[in-house]
């Protein structure tokens, strides 16, 4: 499903580039002759069957019953380093402030998935680009805080907080910045 709404929003973008760019040309130049030329009928109709497609399988997957995802730690085996939004971790001391640590990222969703989230806006419905947008955006930005504190040789990350700004359109940026400290045993 979520292949064909790809499908759907490609064929969207591309009529609709095809249709501004050349058709609008076209007829600006050529205004005297009303028949329209097969290339712009195509355009044309890839835009409209591509919003419709989107449409479709928006519509579908809102009819589904869908159970919530399972999500798995984001702790990886190997990583010792704890993330804490606390300023502290009971039973053990900190015996050095190593310093803020800080990870971001800025993601953006192409026209495509903006036109199906717009769909979905206006339908109603959990609005998956964006929550896959974000997700991306906080593992990104979490790895690379976690990579600057484990340079720092940091037991622990304390006082973990994200931040998000709108930049431009569907883009956002995602910041993550903590307290990079050294824990007793």
């Amino acid at each position: 499903m979520k292949i064909l709404r790809q499908i759907g929003s490609l064929a969207f973008v591309l009529g609709l580039f095809f249709a501004i760019f050349a058709g609008i040309p076209w007829y600006v130049i050529l205004s005297d002759d009303p028949a329209m030329p097969w290339w712009l009928k195509i355009a044309l109709f890839s835009a409209l069957g591509g919003i419709l497609v989107v449409l479709l399988t928006v519509a579908l997957e809102q009819r589904k019953t869908r159970k919530p995802d399972e999500e798995a730690a984001s702790t990886e085996p190997g990583n010792a380093i704890l993330l804490l939004n606390s300023s502290s971790l009971p039973g053990r001391n900190i015996t050095d402030v190593l310093g803020l640590v800080q990870g971001h990222t800025v993601f953006a969703i192409w026209l495509g998935k903006d036109l199906s989230a717009l769909v979905r806006l206006i339908l109603g419905g959990e609005l998956t680009e964006y929550t896959e947008m974000m997700g991306k955006a906080r593992e990104t930005a979490l790895q690379r805080m976690v990579s600057q504190a484990a340079a720092m040789g940091a037991d622990a990350v304390i006082n973990t907080r994200y931040m998000t700004t709108s930049v431009v359109g569907s883009a956002a940026e995602l910041l993550v910045y903590g307290t990079a400290v050294k824990l007793s045993d």
